[in-house]
């Protein structure tokens, strides 16, 4: 994972949350983690990591706090911790 995936993961983490993080960034953190992410209707993806599922919206700009909280709740459930990938 390089820094700058890292840098957006350690964002979807911070506190206060975080809602200047581009989508495509995150997507990007995703698949560096080894998710698998197909498109499904109405401007959302599916994501599969590491056993679990969820769906995300994709939007065209920044990703809204509540959905950042989403990821965050997915990505704690799947075991990825911020400290695993220092910046």
């Amino acid at each position: 994972m390089n820094h700058r995936h890292r840098k957006v993961l350690h964002a979807l983490f911070q506190h206060p949350i975080n809602a200047n993080i581009d989508f495509k960034d995150v997507e990007h953190v995703l698949a560096e983690l080894g998710a698998e992410i197909d498109n499904k209707s109405g401007s959302r993806i599916g994501v599969t990591l590491k056993g679990h599922s969820a769906a995300f919206h994709h939007g065209n700009h920044s990703v809204p706090k509540e959905e950042v909280i989403q990821i965050r709740k997915f990505l704690e459930n799947c075991g990825v911790k911020p400290e695993d990938y220092p910046v």
